[in-house]
């Protein structure tokens, strides 16, 4: 698997993890394993690893997207909107609080409102975080349904109308993916997938 330690620990060293690199993994493993967590699991944590490796190549920094993709959704709470800067201070606590542990949590912070600021790699992890919608059908059918599973406490109607406006939203970005790679890959049937939902929704 691709959250495997000995896929971590490589990572870790280049970083300069402070402390325990082994027990940092299995703290962030434990962590994405939590039972309030559907789709903010370690399968989506999986899957955007997946993409990097397919992408680092045209990235200026790999290891610091790689580094907070792993810290991106550390703390998660579905009815909590602190979750993307509490897993940020994860991020600044393993790394020792060093000029490459803010440029992670800043990298981490972008994931909430996925809009990148001026770094060179920030559209990256917004893309890689998005790149759920490009997937094979099935596989976005199943992504709607765990996160409708994390926000089970919200009445149907009440769901229904706060997530096809949250689907909206991505729809109407121009365009949805900010890197040449992605947009060529995943834009198209992004679009199409999106449809889709909101015409279930409907």
């Amino acid at each position: 698997m691709r959250t495997s330690l000995d896929h971590w620990l490589p990572l870790a060293e280049r970083m300069g993890i402070v402390g325990d690199a082994a027990g940092w993994h299995e703290r962030l493993v434990k962590a994405y394993g939590e039972p309030q967590r559907a789709y903010h699991s370690l399968q989506h944590l999986e899957e955007c690893l997946g993409v990097l490796d397919e992408a680092k190549a045209f990235m200026q920094q790999p290891d610091l997207i790689e580094m907070a993709l792993w810290f991106h959704d550390a703390v998660y709470e579905p009815k909590s909107g602190e979750n993307e800067a509490l897993s940020a201070k994860w991020a600044i606590e393993a790394l020792g609080g060093t000029a490459a542990a803010h440029e992670v949590a800043r990298l981490i912070m972008l994931t909430k409102s996925h809009q990148p600021g001026e770094g060179a790699d920030d559209a990256w992890i917004i893309d890689i975080d998005l790149a759920i919608f490009a997937q094979p059908a099935s596989r976005v059918l199943e992504y709607e349904q765990q996160i409708r599973e994390e926000y089970a406490w919200v009445p149907e109607e009440v769901y229904s109308e706060k997530r096809a406006e949250v689907l909206r939203g991505f729809l109407a970005r121009e365009p949805i993916y900010r890197t040449p790679w992605a947009r060529e890959r995943f834009e198209t049937r992004a679009r199409e997938n999106l449809r889709g939902l909101l015409d279930g929704w409907r």
